[in-house]
């Protein structure tokens, strides 16, 4: 006998790796003669009936088997075994019980599973069941009798895709989720092939819209024109396609009574007014439910017993949520329009009352009117202001569009609206509304907004050129957002590295006597970048002397700058701090990567390591929630110079590559230059002072390839540290002596309280031995009254391995034990192991835990083993004596023993053994 079915190989699945494993290991315990089961549950339209088809299309195309494949017919589902007919009938040959027999007379559960025993007794029978919720109930109880009892030995396996799991309790399940953003984004990318490109702004309404789900991406997009897609013509709103989707949302409540039905359109219209994700307000629910005529007992059991919708709605304390954003949206879909703005007029009604905020009843309103509303619109307008929410603003803007008859004045409330949502910090929704504004550039607004979201995710050039371009058209009426694009200019400037821009910029910036900090902040930094320092100072001073006075996140990021630039860094933390704590009070949402970013760079500077790293974290975290990918490049270069100092080196290069993978295509000179001084310094702790000084030597050095102007400086010591460690302080062909007195003289200008200690350490690493250690002895000096383990256990370190390699290593272990107290202090873990293993080489014995353990190597001396895992990298003999600060030949010798310890008879032969 043999079973076939119908089922062609379905297109490519996008982002289910992880259910396709699954399915895998299922079939694959088939095949071995194992039998089993598995329902897939998932709302509709994210692929379950896609998963069904490959799974049934992957065992049939390898003849292992027979396949029994249905789908339920949602119009059978009051006919008595209709669904097992209709799976029987799925098969080819004869049946030991006939499919029609099934139908008048059915089955028993226990028939069933003795007839799929009997089915899979000759090879393997795989059954699949689609929609199976839908099936009749004799059906479902008999097909789940049948799955529970298939295990060991059975040679059957049933797959069952369902809405959710309650229909076959006690059956291993699998719910689907959305599409992750990659796979629908790639699954996108194949739906629009044919056509060409996408334009970026449809590309993100598309996938916003659709929200994961595959099939309703589909019929979105099959809905578009090609000129619609590409973005030469408007998207129609709302977006066509959705509707079978929704329909299918929607079928699930059929069954329920009217008056269950009145109550989810009253919580479907009361989520309008509210936040994305909100939900809607129960205590609103029961007072609309009741002027509805709804009985207080019918309201209960729905609104406090899931049962009591069918799971549509589900009580988080006081609010209350669809259990889907898409059967939200099928309510009100589904209702018919009078009804539906009936519910709004009521909800309307309810809100409108005296102390209450008129937004949400406006918004009610607006959702109840059958046209355009010039007089409505004017009253979204005016009540579209702080302190409600920036999303809230936005959505109420955005109606007021949609009432507005007039084509200038819809522009200018779409750009409004797209502000709103911009500094909301949903970017998807501000482009989709700045699409929307058409061919009025609203006085400046849509321009500005455009150049504002550039800077946050475009690159830098092009933010720079775009907010130039609209402080140019809002100067005239507009000096809010004038200076904030002439700031904006400035900023995209600075994170190119081009101080020539910069100025330009901030020379543009107007002078209004009336507004005394903005005005010394604009000359102060012109000052600096000028080359007139100490006039610069002394602006900036003042802005740092108002810091108490100040109470604005933006004004207070402004004085956190003046104080870096001042090298104030315990100021700029703490003002970084108040920054911080404004946005998180006040907003708006989408500057928190921006002050997490602030404040972690300030507390790096201030040698506060640890806690920079967690601030980075949350801005980075917050980067990618709000869309800002330029704020999450610079995030990334700030937590590989945090990684540089606690490790590991892995996290430091990971965090670095991505700084740089970033900074490139936008320009991000900054976080460029400090993605690779954050490397740099890693190789430096890793005893790598030529791969060192070859990153640093070109950002450095003036030429095309120089780092950023506000970082040179900061890199400067490392440098010196790097060409002097590795032996080419002499050879006079990399500007120490340049870099070096360059830096004395920034050291002269700014209060940064490490400068003179790495001043003075830079000029101990280049001193003649008999000089040198004085210059240490100054430079702890100044960490004395300086502060910050750190630097200090870096001076410390290079103190102790120079007299170390003057073979005084009784008064190298000193500074050297100090040095790893210190780096232990302040969990610099990869420099700790540095000074360990020098403070071992001068006869000290340390316990310093290897995280990696000693392996093969724990029968060696800790310098033979130090030996060998750099020749096991691949060092050469003069790399890690180097490395180590020992003569070649010590290397040697040691090396020698290392072989003879080991029992093997070359480099090759011992990097294998310690790969293993």
């Amino acid at each position: 006998m043999t079973l076939t079915t119908t089922v062609h190989s379905p297109l490519r699945l996008y982002g289910r790796s992880g259910e396709l494993a699954i399915l895998d290991t299922l079939l694959g315990r088939l095949r071995a003669g194992d039998g089993g089961a598995l329902v897939l549950t998932s709302p509709p339209g994210l692929g379950r009936t896609a998963l069904l088809r490959r799974a049934a299309a992957d065992y049939f195309a390898r003849r292992e088997g027979p396949v029994l494949y249905a789908s339920a017919a949602p119009a059978e589902e009051r006919l008595p075994y209709s669904g097992l007919h209709a799976l029987l009938c799925s098969g080819q040959g004869p049946l030991s019980v006939s499919p029609d027999r099934v139908l008048r007379t059915g089955i028993t559960p226990g028939g069933l599973l003795g007839l799929l025993h009997g089915l899979g007794a000759e090879r393997p029978l795989l059954v699949c069941v689609d929609d199976a919720h839908a099936w009749d109930p004799d059906s479902r109880a008999a097909l789940g009798f049948a799955a529970r009892r298939l295990g060991a030995g059975s040679r059957v396996a049933v797959v069952i895709g369902a809405a959710d799991e309650t229909t076959f309790a006690g059956l291993p399940a699998l719910r689907l989720g959305p599409l992750d953003d990659d796979a629908a984004a790639a699954l996108l990318d194949r739906l629009t092939d044919a056509t060409g490109d996408v334009d970026p702004v449809v590309r993100s309404e598309l996938l916003r819209e659709a929200a994961g789900n595959p099939r309703l991406l589909t019929g979105l997009v099959g809905r578009l024109t090609a000129d619609q897609l590409a973005g030469r013509t408007a998207l129609p709103y709302p977006l066509p396609g959705g509707e079978s989707v929704l329909d299918a949302h929607a079928a699930h409540l059929d069954g329920l009574d009217p008056d269950t039905h009145t109550l989810l359109l009253l919580a479907a219209a009361a989520e309008e007014h509210e936040p994305d994700g909100a939900g809607a307000d129960a205590a609103l629910l029961l007072r609309a439910g009741a002027r509805a005529g709804l009985v207080p007992a019918h309201l209960d059991r729905v609104l406090l017993a899931p049962a009591g919708s069918a799971g549509a709605l589900q009580r988080a304390g006081s609010r209350v949520h669809f259990s889907h954003p898409l059967l939200r949206r099928a309510v009100l879909h589904r209702a018919p329009t009078a009804r539906r703005r009936a519910v709004h007029e009521l909800l309307a009604a309810l809100l409108t009352g005296p102390g209450s905020p008129p937004l949400p009843a406006l918004v009610q309103r607006a959702c109840a009117a059958p046209g355009p509303d010039t007089a409505l619109a004017g009253q979204l307008v005016a009540a579209a202001v702080a302190p409600r929410p920036h999303a809230e603003r936005s959505a109420a803007l955005a109606r007021a569009a949609a009432l507005s008859t007039d084509d200038a004045q819809r522009g200018a409330r779409f750009a409004a609206a797209a502000e709103q949502a911009r500094l909301a910090g949903d970017t998807g929704r501000a482009r989709a509304m700045l699409a929307r504004v058409g061919a009025h550039p609203a006085r400046g607004v849509a321009p500005y907004v455009r150049g504002m979201l550039a800077l946050r995710d475009g690159p830098a050039a092009d933010a720079r050129e775009a907010l130039l371009n609209a402080a140019t058209l809002l100067a005239p009426h507009d000096p809010r957002r004038t200076l904030d694009a002439l700031f904006g200019a400035a900023e995209a400037a600075w994170a190119m590295g081009d101080a020539i821009a910069y100025l330009d910029a901030m020379n543009r910036v107007p002078v209004a006597p009336a507004d005394r900090a903005t005005v010394q902040y604009r000359a102060g930094m012109c000052a600096v970048l000028g080359g007139r320092t100490v006039a610069g100072h002394a602006l900036l001073r003042c802005c740092l002397d108002r810091a108490d006075r100040v109470e604005e996140p933006d004004e207070l990021m402004r004085v956190a700058v003046s104080a870096l630039v001042l090298g104030e860094v315990d100021a700029a933390c703490r003002t970084g701090a108040r920054a911080l704590a404004a946005v998180r009070t006040r907003g708006p949402e989408a500057l928190l990567p921006h002050a997490l970013e602030n404040l972690a760079y300030a507390e790096l500077r201030a040698g506060r390591h640890a806690r920079a790293r967690a601030h980075a974290l949350e801005g980075l975290h917050a980067a990618r929630r709000t869309g800002q990918p330029n704020a999450a490049t610079h995030l990334h270069a700030v937590l590989a110079l945090a990684a540089s100092v606690e490790g590991p080196a892995e996290v430091c290069a990971a965090h670095a590559d991505a700084a740089l993978a970033g900074a490139g295509p936008h320009g991000l000179t900054q976080a460029a230059t400090l993605a690779t001084w954050a490397v740099a310094r890693a190789d430096l702790a890793a005893g790598r002072p030529g791969e060192a000084a070859a990153r640093l030597g070109p950002l450095v050095r003036p030429g095309p390839r120089m780092g950023h102007f506000a970082v040179r400086m900061l890199a400067i010591p490392c440098y010196v540290e790097a060409v002097a460690l590795s032996g080419r302080a002499d050879d006079g062909t990399d500007g120490l002596a340049e870099a070096v007195e360059e830096f004395a003289l920034w050291t002269s200008r700014t209060t940064d309280p490490q400068a003179p200690a790495q001043l003075a350490r830079c000029r101990a690493l280049l001193a003649p031995p008999e000089e040198a250690a004085e210059r240490y002895e100054e430079a702890l000096a100044h960490h004395d009254r300086a502060g910050g383990d750190f630097e200090r256990a870096r001076t410390q370190l290079l103190h102790g391995q120079l007299l170390r390699r003057r073979r005084r290593t009784r008064e190298a272990r000193g500074p050297l034990r100090d040095a790893l107290v210190a780096f232990e202090r302040c969990s610099a873990r990869v420099w700790a192991d540095r000074a360990g293993g020098e403070l071992r080489a001068a006869g000290e014995a340390v316990d310093v835990p290897d995280q990696g353990g000693a392996g093969p190597l724990a029968g060696l001396t800790p310098q033979q083993q130090r030996i060998a895992r750099c020749v096991a990298e691949g060092a050469t003999n003069r790399e890690v004596a180097v490395r180590l600060s020992v003569s070649p030949r010590t290397v040697d010798h040691h090396l020698r023993n290392v072989f003879a310890a080991l029992g093997v008879r070359s480099r090759t032969e011992l990097a294998r053994l310690l790969d293993r």
